[in-house]
This record gives structure tokens, sequence and C-alpha cells, in this order.
């Protein structure tokens, strides 16, 4: 029987978001200018509450957690994004893609069971404020941050573990911007079957079990605000769950509309549209959403800026 030469890809081509020449400047601009605020809001934000000592509370916590995970998934993912732009031929070697889609797949899972944590922290400080302090520990929060990371991680490991033992010996143009488990199927093979239904499985059981936490704690959170007589002391605690909630509908919403669609309807275009929502526009909405909103920040901000301009005036005097 004769041998049959097949020529594997060490290697893949980005297609980017759009091959208009005419849109490649004004999108790196745009794109551009979103990652700065990103980079600036997300690690602004995490500076803020480890100097400030009155953000030193769970809720902070968290939130400093949050702005980590969106600034690194964003970073694994946009900056490559505007190369090509700039470039005529994206590529990225065949490791290099396992390590994007890796990094990816973990900061997405945890940004999920960060959001149900920051719930569950919300029903505490409204439905038992007595017994917050002691209730949400120290020790539980570092388990409820410690632990989506972990199981994150070797959800990844397995998925991107699996993505890239399929064979790839034909086209090795990716239609997407980033290296993403649907657009990396498409390019295969192998029998993509079995991987198909895990994709599927982890991502409905993923957002199945975080959503039923936040659901579950929003249940209880607006049953105890029902039981508010004043008005003032409702608003205060709409306030204090107000930022979160509009962070985890864009969030689920986003991700649902991504993953949970039936498969005649999934277009990889309407993917990528729905993929620069999550992984561009959100890391730069959430410290938007919750400074803006967060009269705490706010302040912290204010002194964190005062201080600034003091210190500044004080080295122009030295001068």
């Amino acid at each position: 029987m004769a041998d049959v030469n097949i020529t594997y890809v060490t290697e893949f081509i980005l297609n980017g978001i759009t091959d208009r020449p005419e849109l490649q400047a004004p999108c790196f601009v745009v794109f551009f200018i979103i990652y700065l605020v990103t980079v600036l809001g997300n690690l602004g934000l995490i500076i803020l509450i480890r100097i400030d000592a009155r953000l030193h509370t769970p809720m902070y916590y968290f939130l400093s957690h949050l702005a980590f995970v969106d600034l690194c998934y964003s970073s694994a993912i946009t900056p490559k994004m505007m190369v090509n732009f700039v470039v005529e031929r994206n590529t990225i070697p065949f490791h290099a893609c396992a390590t994007q889609l890796g990094c990816f797949l973990t900061f997405m899972i945890t940004e999920c069971f960060l959001l149900a944590s920051m719930a569950y922290d919300r029903y505490v400080a409204i439905c038992s404020p007595l017994h917050y302090s002691t209730l949400m520990s120290r020790r539980l929060c570092i388990q409820l941050v410690a632990v989506p990371y972990i199981y994150s991680f070797l959800v990844a490991l397995f998925h991107t573990i699996i993505t890239f033992h399929l064979t790839y010996c034909g086209p090795n143009v990716i239609n997407h911007f980033y290296c993403d488990d649907l657009p990396l199927l498409a390019l295969s093979c192998s029998d993509t079957h079995i991987k198909e239904i895990l994709i599927f499985a982890f991502a409905g059981f993923d957002m199945i079990c975080s959503s039923s936490i936040v659901l579950t704690s929003y249940i209880f959170i607006i049953a105890a605000i029902l039981r508010i007589r004043s008005t003032q002391g409702r608003r205060r605690a709409i306030s204090t769950c107000g930022s979160h909630m509009v962070a985890v509908t864009i969030f689920y919403g986003t991700l649902i509309f991504m993953y949970l669609q039936p498969t005649s309807n999934h277009s990889l275009d309407t993917d990528k549209m729905a993929s620069v929502f999550y992984t561009v526009v959100i890391p730069m909405l959430n410290p938007l959403i919750y400074s803006l909103r967060n009269k705490e920040v706010k302040n912290a901000s204010k002194k964190a800026l005062d201080k600034g301009c003091e210190t500044l005036k004080l080295l122009k005097l030295r001068k």
C-alpha cells in the first residue's frame, strides 16, 4: 500500500475581524483605545483597592480579582488581534495558539465563578448584615477565589489538550481573531463529535452552575429588599448590588448567546461579533461600571488623585 504524504499544520493564520483595507486603520485605533482604557481601568482599580484601607473588605477583594481576570483575558486576546490590522498575514505558531486558548478559557471560566462568588457576598451583606464579617471570613473569601482559579485552570487544560491533540492537516486559516475551540474544530481533519459534545456539556455546566448561584442569591436579595420598609433603605440595598447586577447581565447574556444557541443557528461570523464584546468590551466596561456607580471607589479615587497632586507640587517646590 502506497504511503500517503500528509502535511501537518505548524502554524495558523488568523483572519481577524475584517479583511477590508479601508477599515484596518480605524479599527486599530478604536481597539487600541479600548485596550488602553481596559489596562488603565483594571490596573488602576487593583492598585486603588490595595492602597486604600477603606476598600479592604470582601466585596473589594473579589472586585480586585475580577479586575485582574479581566485584564489577563483581554491581554491574551486584544494585542494579537490588533496585530492583524497592521500586517498582511497574521500568523500564530501552533503552541502559541494552544497557549492563547488555554489562557482565554482559564480566565473566562474564572470570571463566571467569580461573579457567582460576588453574588453570594452581596446576599450575605444584604440578608445577614449583622453577621457579615463573621460569615465572610478571610479564609472563606480566599476559598471563593482560589476554587474558581483551580477549577478553571484544570478545565481549560483539559479542553486545550484535547483540541490540540486533534489532527490538523488541511487549511490553517482560522476564521476568527483569536484561537478558539469552535473555529479550530472547523479546520481539524479528525472526528470532532466528542469534542463538540464536551464543549456543550462543560459550557452548559459552568453557566448553569454559576448562574444558579447568582439567581438564587438575587432571589433572596430581592425578597430581603422588599421587606425593607424605608425607601432610603431599599435604595441603599439596591445600590449595593446594582453594579454587580449590570455586570452579570452583560456577561452571562453574551455567553448564553455564544455557547448555548442551537448548532443549526451557529455562525462563526456571529460568534466573532459576540466574542469582540466579551473579550474586548466587557473587560473595559467592568471597572467603569463598578467605579461610576460606587461612592466608595469614587471617594478613594478622589483621595488618591488629591494625594498625587500634592506629591507633584512638593516635587516641583523642591526643584
